[in-house]
């Protein structure tokens, strides 16, 4: 039986391009997927990050649902400490309205952010992410019918239900997203400490929802697959350039691959790329399969979603195929 396979586009601005040519790339990558049987494509938040061109997250999910027309279309995801979600709700219930049966909502309780942004976005600091199931269960009110208390309406919103998911890289995410009976996407592409006990809790404390009758769960994994082992750990270390940046304070658009990066490396930063990065598959199509069976068999996912963060946009297209060419008969 095929693994369902799911999109996480970065929205990746590479040294040398811009915002526009990122949104172009993920236009192109989204009609590609669809083609090539995805289930559905996500973006994600982030904000004050010259790497990534998805900060207007809900704008960006118009912009790819108009240009395809199967593919679910969704934020993996939208931070919800940085709005209300009166907001969210109408965001995405316009999302809805204008692309019936093709929005997904996945929220988070990061800021996506470091801490001056998140003020620049909220204008304080004073709220507590603990009101975050709070918050998921108002935006989830939102999204249902009308009861005859209700004072606020989220129009475009009311009725839709559009599908929420929570997202998370801890036990947290996880024991609400079986308390709430939602699906539960991890966050092991970057942060695959608690992938397994996470998985464990959320599948032994589910509990049945309108939404969901069943756990379902989404796992995030690394994808650079090319025609030869060579080529797939060159595109790699533009990411991992990426990661390091990042984690060092200065990140900034995606470097071009550089050869023999890794050789570069002192032991601390291997290390750290080794964890950050242990949910990935690098080589070519065999060694490619064989890393992803290996986590799908361990995961038992019901989804794969693929971050497959690489600097040259043929070659990202060429990863996402083959791919999609080994969980066709996973």
């Amino acid at each position: 039986m095929a693994i369902k396979l799911a999109v996480l586009d970065l929205a990746p601005i590479v040294e040398g391009g811009d915002a526009a040519q990122a949104l172009a790339n993920s236009l192109d990558l989204a009609r590609h997927a669809e083609g090539w049987g995805y289930v559905r494509y996500w973006v994600a938040e982030h904000h004050n990050m010259r790497g990534i061109a998805s900060a207007a997250t809900a704008v960006v999910i118009g912009h790819i649902a108009g240009g395809t027309s199967t593919i679910r279309v969704g934020a993996g995801g939208v931070m919800l400490p940085n709005h209300a979600p009166l907001v969210i709700a109408e965001q995405f219930g316009t999302l809805e309205s204008l692309h019936p049966g093709r929005i997904d909502l996945g929220i988070g309780r990061a800021p996506g952010t470091d801490q001056v942004t998140a003020h620049a976005l909220r204008r304080t600091l004073a709220g507590d992410i603990n009101e975050f199931p709070r918050d998921v269960m108002e935006l989830r009110d939102y999204f249902a019918e009308a009861g005859p208390k209700r004072q606020v309406h989220a129009v475009p919103g009311e009725g839709l239900r559009v599908p929420l998911w929570i997202l998370g890289s801890s036990l947290y995410g996880a024991q609400l997203a079986a308390l709430l009976g939602l699906p539960y996407a991890f966050a092991s592409h970057f942060a695959p400490a608690a992938l397994d006990e996470a998985l464990a809790t959320y599948r032994e404390h589910f509990v049945a929802s309108p939404q969901l009758d069943a756990p379902y769960v989404m796992v995030g994994f690394n994808m650079f697959a090319a025609d030869t082992e060579e080529e797939a750990k060159l595109l790699r270390t533009s990411s991992q350039q990426s990661f390091l940046k990042l984690r060092t304070g200065t990140p900034g658009p995606l470097p071009p691959p550089k050869a023999d990066f890794e050789a570069t490396l002192g032991a601390a930063e291997r290390h750290l790329l080794g964890q950050i990065t242990a949910c990935s598959a690098v080589g070519n199509p065999d060694q490619a399969r064989e890393q992803l069976k290996a986590f799908v068999q361990r995961t038992e996912a019901d989804e794969v979603i693929l971050s497959a963060h690489i600097y040259d946009h043929a070659a990202r297209l060429r990863s996402y195929e083959i791919a999609a060419e080994i969980g066709a008969d996973l």
